[in-house]
């Protein structure tokens, strides 16, 4: 019988202590080999010493979610990669999942479907729109897996302030095939929730439709609230 492959999860962090224990602890629930990598960029909370005390290593990165990411990638063992927030929690059966996906023939990269830890129906229609297998709706808070040869091949995250996520994606649809899967991460909706469901998401559309324009992700960033880590730092469109 052949061995499970290793997956690494890599979890950029920045004054997280109340959201990384629950992302850790499903994450170590998990089946088959798992790495648990959190790259931390210079928390004053004890986000570091949580995450070490859930069996996390934790590593020092430059801050900002896309080096925090890269960062990350460099210093993990794993074949397959798997980029999570710091507030979003595997489905059981999560790494099995990909492990199968990525089984498939060309298939590199994939994404799960999203749940938010609130019912406003706006928030229930955006992760319905999840299901559409689409590139450009590949958030991070969905939670992207990747094989290490194809995340290195295009060279990783574009160093961005915005959509380095959505940009990941779309460099690695000429290298393989992408895979959506049925089961769903659980996100939460803390923006949301301090901004207003219907605002957050206009805001998040007019991002998103900019990026898709190809307005400079730097300018887009100027206009974006509350920068002052990773997972602060994107928009959910």
């Amino acid at each position: 019988m052949i061995a499970p492959r290793l997956v690494s999860i890599i979890i950029p962090t920045l004054n997280e202590e109340d959201a990384i224990a629950p992302t850790l602890r499903q994450a170590r629930r998990q089946e088959g080999p798992v790495e648990l990598l959190v790259a931390d960029g210079g928390s004053t909370d004890d986000t570091r010493s949580v995450a070490q005390a859930r069996g996390a290593t934790v590593l020092q990165a430059p801050r900002g979610r896309a080096p925090q990411m890269n960062h990350g990638a460099d210093c993990s063992s794993g074949d397959i990669l798997l980029f999570l927030h710091a507030d979003t929690r595997l489905p059981p059966n999560g790494l099995s999942r990909i492990r199968r996906a990525l089984a498939a023939p060309d298939a590199i990269a994939g994404t799960f479907r999203l749940r938010f830890d609130d019912p406003t129906p706006l928030l229930r229609f955006y992760a319905w729109c999840t299901r559409w297998p689409w590139i450009r709706l590949c958030f991070g808070d969905r939670g992207q897996f990747v094989e290490r040869s194809a995340f290195e091949a295009v060279g990783g995250f574009p160093d961005w302030p915005l959509f380095e996520d959505l940009e990941l994606a779309a460099r690695l649809q000429g290298h393989g095939r992408f895979r959506f899967l049925d089961a769903a991460v659980t996100t939460s909706a803390r923006r949301f929730r301090r901004h207003g469901p219907l605002r957050q998401q206009l805001l998040n559309l007019y991002l998103w439709g900019h990026y898709l324009w190809g307005t400079d992700p730097d300018r887009l960033a100027s206009l974006y609230p509350d920068r002052l880590g990773p997972v602060d730092q994107q928009p959910r469109s």
